[in-house]
């Protein structure tokens, strides 16, 4: 089957909006199809094999839309998932956790580490894994940070026009970040990973609690990256002007819309409803 231009990417809700605006912004030619599995966020609470099924469905979806390469901008996601993807399609498909583990082990200079994430995906020990796979002598400290992922989905539902952490609430959240953050000077990590897709949203705060000293990675930066270098060496790089189309399973598509506009920096103004069912 020829192949679009289209990279697709998908989440299992909006926050995989922060890994297609990077990609917009570091690949402005390339279009992107970008998919939020909303009606069945979050997947946290879900089984592996559950999550893997939810995968298959939609990378499977993606590819009947002849997609040219496929990134999972999940984290639980891309820890489920990634390995079954990449050997049952026939396109390339990048998940979040390498791209972040391996910039991390890049620009360590203590080898002390850290990670934030989702319970889900501390538990799973996806990024551990991934940087003691490049560097067995870096040691991790990771931590779940569940909290920052509702401040995020609170600062979106509040005002409108891009994303801007509520100024009612910065005090509030600010001690949230304080308290999450305390570990990183106690450690003595230089180098945190922001391990989940909606963290960049909140970088401000993580940025201001753990200091200047300490290198953020970003997992969609990093993924942005790898996707470029993914289709460059591939010989895939678009040329002329860029379509953005969304899907959701979601039956909102107008919250879709709104809240997916504010993170995603060129308009958001059309989306298909995709009934995906039960695996």
């Amino acid at each position: 089957m020829e192949r679009t231009d289209l990279i697709g990417v998908f989440d299992s809700g909006i926050g995989g909006l922060t890994v297609a605006n990077e990609i917009a912004k570091a690949l402005p030619h390339e279009s992107i199809l970008y998919f939020g599995d909303t009606a069945r966020c979050p997947y946290g609470p879900r089984s592996q094999d559950e999550v893997r099924g939810f995968v298959h469905q939609i990378c499977s979806w993606l590819c009947q839309q002849r997609v040219k390469l496929i990134v999972i901008a999940c984290n639980t996601a891309t820890a489920a998932g990634l390995r079954m993807a990449q050997k049952d399609f026939d396109v390339p498909v990048i998940g979040v956790i390498a791209p972040g583990a391996r910039a991390a082990v890049q620009v360590t200079s203590n080898r002390k580490v850290g990670v934030i994430a989702t319970v889900g995906t501390v538990e799973s020990g996806a990024y551990v894994d991934a940087i003691h796979a490049l560097d067995a002598g870096v040691t991790v400290y990771s931590k779940a940070t569940p909290r920052f992922v509702q401040i995020a989905e609170e600062g979106l539902c509040i005002g409108q026009g891009p994303y801007r952490i509520p100024h009612q609430l910065l005090e509030e959240y600010q001690q949230v970040a304080r308290d999450y953050l305390s570990c990183a000077a106690e450690h003595g990590i230089d180098t945190l990973v922001m391990g989940c897709t909606h963290f960049p949203l909140v970088e401000p705060l993580i940025a201001q609690a753990v200091g200047p000293d300490v290198k953020l990675i970003s997992s969609a930066q990093e993924t942005a990256r790898e996707v470029a270098e993914t289709l460059r060496r591939r010989g895939q790089l678009a040329t002329g002007e860029p379509i953005y189309r969304f899907a959701t399973t979601s039956d909102d598509l107008a919250g879709f819309l709104e809240l997916g506009s504010r993170i995603f920096s060129h308009p958001v103004e059309s989306i298909q409803h995709v009934d995906m069912g039960e695996e």
